[in-house]
């Protein structure tokens, strides 16, 4: 892998960019929401007045700014603020509950927390708050009982005028982990890491400074703030933030504000794709729509394509800033299932035996190596170690084989595979059938204990609105095109499938659901039930 020394001299990294974009294009419009919208000059002039708000409130080098509220520009100025200091900004994640929150203040040790008006209930049902945080509100008069006025903070000032020293080993967030398991893990990116993440954006896709992207992911999840956005300012583009977002919102704003750029998950393809305005939606404008998460269905990847417009899939983890695979434009088409080849400086290998291998043959664990993983969890030296291998390589979790041109396929969670029979079942490739059908709009299978065959999988369809599927017809699709031993023992019919803040699904939800319903049981109990074919 090679390597360039951007470490001389001070704040080498991502940490001073507003200032320097300003000398290159001042007049620009970098970043907007509904509320407002600033140039670059004017987001390096607030940023340095910020910055020295921060520093008379006592922040300093290494300590935490968190962040509370949906996507804003507050949001990046929180960030740009922070990072002149060396501080270390935490994106809060605004749907969760107040205990949630409160425990990752508490975790993150944050001397500062910053919100805006949507989360004033939340920051409530925090309480109490850590002793000695000090709490900016961005809009006070909605609930002056939270502490200091942002803007008054700001106006106040004063502009810092000295940047202390920020390498790129500096930490530049903390991003907490989904949750799904156990209490939430923050994640440690450096400025090296962003940097180096967006370098592999750049040279991985086309980036112009005339480009306007629009920033759906929210800016509490690492693809909200890495992939597209980043780049987009970094070459000096626009970014319009959008803090709720509803399909035909973001179909009338790539139509009016003729948007080139998103990065969204398939679910957000699928709800756009079948709302509406989608007929009469002007997409001309879109060169880049990127995806990650899950796969996209079929049908809903051919609507997009029908319309002009091709889906870029990525593959990544917040650990890599996120960025690890990502499809091209020239091989996208011949490819439609792979996650791509891997980024310029990142290096991947197949953990077999416990050791890192070539990425070919079997499907194994993916290890990730680069300058822009993290460098660990915060407080957590013990899982900082569990997670690499020789100290050096990370453990995605993640099964992926690779085709002999490098184009790689994510086979599924390695926690997610279970042993049925004595046969590896993956989840994702039962999942991935299944959504072949129309009618279907979402699934999710888990294995489940069973007294016979150790494992048997039990799968829950989300049936797609005014579609409608028999047990029959989906339980043939299945065995027309699965091994019989990977068609699910169970399957329920269900409204919707339980999802996290992010749109993953909860399988944790799931797994214990299923567990209460068919755990080590040989009875119908299931909404629709059979035993695996071929066993008896």
């Amino acid at each position: 892998m090679t390597t360039l020394d951007l470490t001389a001299g001070p704040n080498p990294g991502l940490g001073t960019w507003p200032a320097r974009r300003a000398r290159i294009s001042p007049d620009r419009t970098a970043l907007l929401d509904p509320s407002r919208s600033l140039t670059y000059a004017e987001l390096a002039d607030r940023t340095a007045r910020y910055a020295g708000a921060l520093r008379r409130l006592g922040v300093g080098p290494g300590d935490r700014v968190a962040y509370l509220g949906v996507n804003a520009v507050e949001v990046f100025e929180t960030f740009f603020a922070a990072w002149l200091l060396g501080a270390i900004a935490v994106p809060l994640n605004y749907r969760l509950s107040g205990p949630e929150i409160r425990y990752m203040l508490d975790d993150s040790g944050a001397s500062v927390l910053v919100h805006s008006a949507d989360t004033d209930a939340l920051v409530g049902a925090a309480a109490p708050l850590p002793d000695g945080l000090r709490v900016l509100a961005v809009q006070p008069a909605s609930c002056p009982a939270n502490g200091l006025d942002y803007e008054g903070e700001i106006a106040e000032g004063p502009a810092l005028e000295a940047e202390p020293p920020v390498a790129l080993d500096d930490p530049a967030l903390i991003l907490y982990t989904s949750g799904t398991t156990g209490r939430p893990k923050g994640a440690v990116l450096t400025h090296g890491s962003l940097t180096w993440n967006t370098v592999n954006f750049l040279a991985h896709m086309d980036v112009l400074s005339t480009d306007r992207a629009l920033g759906i992911a929210p800016l509490f999840h690492c693809v909200g703030i890495s992939q597209v956005t980043l780049p987009t300012l970094f070459k000096g583009g626009s970014v319009e933030l959008m803090p709720k977002v509803e399909p035909g919102l973001v179909l009338d704003r790539v139509s009016t504000a003729r948007i080139t750029s998103f990065s969204a998950v398939p679910t957000m393809l699928q709800m756009m794709c079948e709302h509406p305005n989608w007929d009469t939606a002007d997409l001309s404008s879109l060169t880049l729509v990127q995806y990650g998460g899950s796969p996209v269905q079929e049908r809903v990847a051919r609507a997009w394509l029908d319309r002009g417009v091709r889906l870029i899939q990525g593959y990544g983890m917040t650990e890599a800033s996120p960025g690890v695979y990502m499809a091209t434009y020239e091989g996208a088409l011949a490819h439609p299932t792979a996650v791509g080849v891997p980024h310029f400086f990142t290096d991947v290998a197949l953990l077999r035996d416990g050791r890192p291998g070539p990425v070919e043959g079997e499907p194994a664990e993916l290890l990730v190596r680069g300058p822009h993983v993290a460098s660990g969890y915060w407080n957590r030296p013990e899982e900082t170690e569990a997670s690499f291998v020789d100290g050096q390589w990370f453990r995605t979790g993640d099964v992926l084989r690779a085709d002999d041109d490098g184009w790689a396929h994510v086979v599924d969670r390695v926690k997610d595979m279970y042993i049925s029979g004595g046969e590896n079942v993956y989840p994702a490739e039962v999942e991935a059938v299944a959504v072949q059908l129309d009618a279907v709009a979402n699934c999710a299978v888990v294995g489940v204990a069973d007294l016979r065959w150790g494992e048997v999988g039990a799968a829950y369809v989300q049936v797609r609105e005014g579609a409608s599927l028999t047990e029959a017809e989906l339980r043939a699709h299945l065995q027309a095109n699965l091994a019989r031993y990977k068609v699910p023992r169970y399957i329920e019919l269900v409204p919707e499938l339980p999802r996290n803040a992010t749109g993953k699904i909860r399988r944790v939800e799931l797994r214990q659901r299923a567990a209460d319903e068919h755990s080590s049981t040989h009875d119908d109990k299931a909404v629709f039930s059979v035993r695996p074919e071929g066993r008896s």
